[in-house]
């Protein structure tokens, strides 16, 4: 099988990659590049698990190719704290809320969470709900959740700032 360059930019990072055209986006993420942060659930794009945002909108990595990514500017969760000792908003509000437990859904949420913030900086609980609705989470029971994403919102709106 013919294998092809592909070129992206992550979390700000230029990355250039051989593969199969078959190889999907997030073995490329995850083996290639080595940001295992991103999950690989349930590999058919149901779960939320493979989550990233490609050029700022929420997409499932395990039902894209690597090779169609070419060119794009991606964020994993990897991108979203400043540093390894400041949390991102959205991990913040996730910690201080105990939104999280086993955490294996953890970041898919974040980035789709994040992509419904700069959509929507003052979304309704129903609004976070039926965004979060594609994300499979088993331990939390989501209220949690729906709190945390409540609250970074809230923060965010009471100090005009919008989701970085």
């Amino acid at each position: 099988m013919t294998r092809r360059t592909v070129s992206m930019t992550i979390n700000g990072h230029e990355y250039r990659g051989t593969v199969e055209p078959r190889r999907l986006l997030v073995d490329f993420i995850r083996e290639d590049l080595d940001l295992a942060g991103t999950h690989v659930g349930c590999e058919h794009g149901v779960c939320g698990a493979c989550t990233i945002l490609w050029n700022g909108e929420a997409v499932r990595s395990c039902i894209i190719f690597a090779v169609q990514a070419d060119g794009a500017t991606l964020e994993t969760v990897e991108g979203l704290a400043k540093s390894n000792s400041e949390l991102h908003p959205i991990q913040q509000a996730f910690w201080e809320n105990h939104a999280l437990q086993c955490g294996f859904c953890t970041p898919g949420l974040l980035l789709t969470i994040k992509a419904l913030l700069k959509e929507n900086p003052s979304p309704t609980e129903e609004e976070i709900r039926r965004t979060i609705s594609g994300n499979l989470c088993r331990c939390t029971g989501y209220q949690n959740i729906v709190t945390a994403v409540k609250r970074v919102a809230e923060e965010l709106n009471e100090t005009n700032c919008s989701i970085k």
